[in-house]
C-alpha cells in the first residue's frame, strides 16, 4: 500500500517570537530570548551511571558527568538565573550574547530559573546594543503555591 505524499514539502515552519525578560511567568515554555551573559558560575559535575558501593566496581552504565552552571543573564527589561547543562556551559560566557530558543521557566524554591531542555537550543549571536538591567531580577521573587478551592 503506498501513500501519494510529495517529497518536496515541508511543515510550514512559524516565526519566532521573540520575548522580553520581563514577560517571563512562571511554568510557562516555548520562550525564545536574546539575553547578555552577565556571569556565569560552575556548581556542579554530577557523576553519571552506576550503583554507588564499591568504589573498584566497574559502573553498568557508564557516562559522562553532567556539568551544571548557574548564569545570570538578562537584557534591557531585566535578568534571570539560567541554569546550563553540559555544552551549554560552553556557550555561557560572560558579556556574550546568546539566543535562547525553547526555553522553559523551572521552579527552583519558588523562584523562576531559565533553562532550554533537549528540545531547545542555545545559540551564540553577535554582540548586542543593549545594556543589561541588572536591578530588576525575577530570580530574586519569590513564588508561593496557592491551591484554589471551588465550591
Amino acid at each position: 500500500m503506498a501513500t501519494t505524499a510529495t517529497p518536496n514539502t515541508t511543515a510550514a515552519k512559524r516565526k519566532p517570537v521573540f520575548v522580553k525578560v520581563n514577560d517571563l511567568k512562571p511554568g510557562t515554555n516555548g520562550h525564545t530570548l536574546t539575553v547578555k551573559v552577565v556571569s556565569s558560575n560552575p556548581v556542579t559535575q554530577k557523576s553519571g551511571g552506576g550503583r554507588g558501593g564499591n568504589s573498584l566496581a566497574v559502573p553498568l552504565n557508564p557516562r559522562p558527568r553532567t556539568r551544571i552552571a548557574e548564569c545570570l543573564v538578562g537584557d534591557e527589561t531585566g535578568t534571570i538565573l539560567f541554569t546550563a547543562r553540559n555544552e551549554q556551559v560552553d556557550a555561557m560566557k560572560p558579556n556574550t550574547t546568546v539566543i535562547l530558543r525553547n526555553a522553559k521557566i523551572d521552579m527552583f524554591k519558588g523562584s523562576m530559573r531559565l533553562a532550554v531542555d533537549k528540545w531547545g537550543r542555545v545559540e551564540v549571536t553577535e554582540p548586542a546594543k543593549f545594556v543589561v538591567k541588572e536591578d530588576n531580577n525575577l530570580s530574586l521573587v519569590e513564588y508561593e503555591l496557592v491551591n484554589v478551592v471551588e465550591e
